[in-house]
């Protein structure tokens, strides 16, 4: 394989280099080794496609990056499970099975559904990045906030606007993906909690945000949980804060909708279930900061641990709570140099 391990502007999860090529055979591999079966139709098999990629897995969603010197046609065979392509260069056509073409750009993705191929024709320089979400992950998801089984496929508008507020938060949970994976040790991807969180904001936004087929049954209203479920659920996490919650999974427990779930802890708390867990881990944060010895972590490593991964959010919220900052308290537990 012809390799050339040199990053682009623009370039996303550079460390995570999958494959630099410049043949048919090689770029079809990696990139059907990562995603799903792809094809260069009217590619020689003295072509070259000029192909960077770059991957990482962030819970089960798969996050990557590719890069297309040339212009060129790629064709996928049918998917298992949804893609999301976001342009970060050039522009490209794409059209799924027999549907309508969309014209990507770097303000509009592309959304696709399981059980049909994709082609994708791109422009000269071109680069994308690509999300692949389990279709099972994502209907579970579906089937907790609605607190019913699905009796049709989720079916998304193929075309993701990136400049209103859902896309704008995919495009930053990415680059917090991007800046993570950057650390040898994984930076704030190596703690379960705090990749369940970037999981999580990219599962949610895609449903709540993104137009599908059962949008209008989400924003519905739903009927809020008695208090023996709230108190249930309270318990459940004041008892193991440091379990990868998620709401869906809360729910379950105690035996309600994720939708009802939230309008009990609405009505009771005035708060949500997991704005509840990050009061809860948070306080765990002032403790974990408090007791620190000199030297043994930091107060990022402290953060990340309890799944705090926005850093200047997670310090603005800590002064607002403590009345001080997070390396204040760290400061105080310190004892003085005699």
């Amino acid at each position: 394989m012809d390799c050339d391990m040199g990053g682009d502007e623009g370039e996303l999860f550079a460390s995570r280099r999958v494959a630099s090529c410049r043949d048919v055979e090689h770029a079809r591999r990696a990139l059907s080794d990562v995603f799903l079966p792809v094809d260069f139709p009217s590619a020689r098999a003295s072509s070259r496609v000029d192909l960077k990629l770059n991957a990482l897995t962030v819970g089960r969603v798969t996050c990557g990056y590719m890069r297309f010197n040339d212009a060129l046609r790629l064709e996928t065979a049918e998917a298992e499970h949804y893609h999301i392509d976001i342009p970060t260069a050039g522009r490209a056509t794409m059209r799924a099975g027999l549907g309508q073409s969309i014209y990507a750009t770097p303000r509009k993705a592309g959304v696709f559904m399981p059980g049909r191929p994709v082609a994708i024709d791109t422009g000269e320089r071109f680069a994308q990045l690509s999300l692949m979400i389990p279709r099972d992950q994502l209907n579970l998801e579906a089937e907790n906030l609605l607190g019913i089984a699905l009796t049709h496929p989720l079916e998304f508008s193929g075309e993701m606007d990136l400049d209103v507020p859902g896309g704008q938060v995919v495009m930053q949970v990415l680059r917090t993906i991007d800046k993570a994976s950057e650390h040898p040790d994984g930076g704030l991807l190596a703690h379960p909690l705090a990749a369940q969180r970037l999981e999580q904001v990219l599962l949610h936004t895609l449903l709540l945000d993104q137009q599908h087929n059962l949008s209008a049954a989400l924003v519905s209203p739903a009927p809020a949980a008695g208090m023996r479920p709230v108190a249930q659920a309270v318990e459940l996490l004041r008892n193991d804060p440091s379990r990868p919650w998620t709401v869906t999974e809360l729910a379950t427990e105690v035996s309600v909708s994720v939708r009802s779930l939230q309008e009990g802890f609405r009505r009771s708390l005035d708060t949500t279930p997991m704005a509840y867990l990050r009061q809860l881990r948070l306080e765990k944060v002032h403790q974990a900061l408090a007791n620190a010895e000199p030297g043994s972590l930091t107060v990022t490593e402290i953060a990340a641990h309890w799944g705090f991964t926005h850093l200047g959010r997670f310090a603005a919220t800590y002064r607002s709570t403590f009345s001080e900052s997070p390396s204040e308290t760290m400061r105080a537990a310190s004892p003085p140099r005699r």
